[in-house]
């Protein structure tokens, strides 16, 4: 059977590269976009994804979400980043772009985990939002949904920890509160955060190939990743970092990773805000806020390689059948 997905996104570069990536695996089933603010405003990340959905014959509906964290007020987008469309500043044709479905994310995603039971898998690459604003509305969707996944948070694992911070990665601090809510429910979680993702590596060799032979979509990703790589140029990195992409490849193929489990908690306030915290169930602590919270799971080592082949054989492969999932 192959997974049902939901893809909650807030395109963005690296969003975008995966959303490409999941419309090329012919094994998976698409049920549903949903938007979220955060690489860019709500109106600019709807707008990406309506774009990407039109030029590359998505079949499956997006639903705007959120527009705003939880307990936070607004920050502006990392236009640094992801330049100021939120696709490296490539010319986009806004003409005739495909209407939103009616219901607003949460909704949405409520609706669709009621219409397949523990068939859904929710694929989260930003802010957790749209996913807190779902379980808050009907908490019964915990007990509903096949897992979480979600590209997010740092846990000190392998070399530095945050993104934004020295203790938190962009997801996370963008709604710490969202974050909170949805590592505290009764569903399944796994986190693939920072100590994974910053291992595998997307080469300027790698995207002259996909441009060369990955059709449009691999020209497409070519020309938006130019802004990308002048971003982590900065950092000394030939390249960029495959964020969102990894946590795609973790559903489709859990056995390129490692993973480790224990109740999670975020720092919601003062100077660690954003923060994801593991408790080691080895070790003996006095009573405290971690201690009725559910066991999750984060990613802790990736065979970085098999990454990067899953995610060239997707691109360059016109028939993605062969691709496998866990």
């Amino acid at each position: 059977m192959s997974p049902k997905i939901i893809f909650d996104t807030d395109p963005g570069i690296d969003d975008a590269t995966a959303l490409l990536f999941l419309n090329a695996c012919r094994n998976i089933e698409l049920l549903g976009i949903t938007t979220v603010f955060g690489n860019g405003n709500i109106d600019t990340v709807t707008r990406n994804a309506r774009y990407l959905k039109r030029r590359f014959s998505i079949a499956a509906p997006i639903a705007r979400g959120a527009d705003r964290a939880l307990g936070l007020s607004a920050s502006p987008p990392p236009i640094h980043v992801h330049g100021i469309n939120g696709l490296g500043d490539v010319p986009i044709d806004e003409n005739d772009l495909p209407p939103l479905d009616p219901r607003p994310a949460h909704r949405f995603i409520i609706d669709q985990v009621h219409a397949f039971p523990h068939e859904v898998t929710l694929l989260a690459v930003g802010r957790l939002t749209n996913l807190a604003l779902a379980l808050s509305e009907d908490p019964t969707i915990a007990k509903r949904v096949k897992e979480v996944v979600i590209m997010g948070g740092a846990f000190g694992l392998a070399g530095p920890n945050g993104n934004v911070t020295p203790v938190a990665e962009a997801n996370i601090i963008g709604d710490p509160h969202a974050a909170d809510l949805v590592f505290a429910a009764s569903w399944p979680v796994t986190a693939v955060g920072l100590d994974v993702t910053r291992q595998v590596i997307m080469r300027p060799a790698d995207i002259e190939i996909l441009a060369r032979d990955g059709g449009d979509a691999g020209r497409f990703i070519a020309e938006i990743s130019r802004h990308y790589m002048t971003y982590h140029r900065r950092f000394g990195l030939d390249g960029f970092y495959v964020h969102d992409s990894t946590a795609m490849a973790f559903v489709l193929d859990r056995s390129l990773f490692e993973t480790r489990k224990g109740p999670i908690r975020v720092a919601t306030d003062g100077i660690a805000i954003g923060q994801t915290i593991m408790k080691d169930r080895s070790t003996f602590h006095p009573p405290g806020d971690w201690d009725d919270a559910p066991d999750q799971s984060i990613a802790t080592s990736v065979d970085r390689d098999g990454v990067r082949r899953l995610l060239m054989e997707a691109y360059l492969t016109p028939d993605a059948a062969h691709l496998r999932t866990a």
